[in-house]
């Protein structure tokens, strides 16, 4: 699951800044040849959380809109209470990539409590 989040919010990122996602940047950006790419591609069409054509831009379905959402807002929840601990804005947002496949829903409530009560 944590690739599956990891490339809906890359794929929801490169439409929000250049107006499409095509394979070529999801691999770039990701750091993997386009085949492998292209093989988690179709694997996220098949699970409906994407779909495309060939030589054509990658869209999100509603499925995977929702999906990267919830990622985004995880992360979000992660990299602020980084940062309410203390911890510098470089390494929270280092830190925080990746944290937010791996933490519970109710550590997540708990890091906006402490969130909240600091502010």
């Amino acid at each position: 699951m944590e690739a599956t989040e990891d490339y809906v919010e890359l794929i929801d990122d490169l439409i929000s800044s250049q107006g499409e996602a095509r394979l070529v940047e999801v691999a770039e950006r990701l750091g993997i040849s386009q085949p492998s790419a292209s093989k988690t591609l179709n694997r996220l069409q098949r699970d409906g959380y994407v779909t495309s054509e060939p030589y054509r831009s990658i869209f999100l379905t509603e499925k995977g809109k929702a999906l990267a959402d919830k990622s985004r807002a995880r992360h979000d929840i992660v990299f602020r209470f980084l940062l309410a601990i203390g911890v510098s804005e470089e390494i929270a947002k280092h830190d925080s990539e990746g944290v937010e496949h791996h933490v519970s829903d109710e550590t997540l409530a708990a890091f906006e409590r402490i969130i909240k009560s600091r502010h």
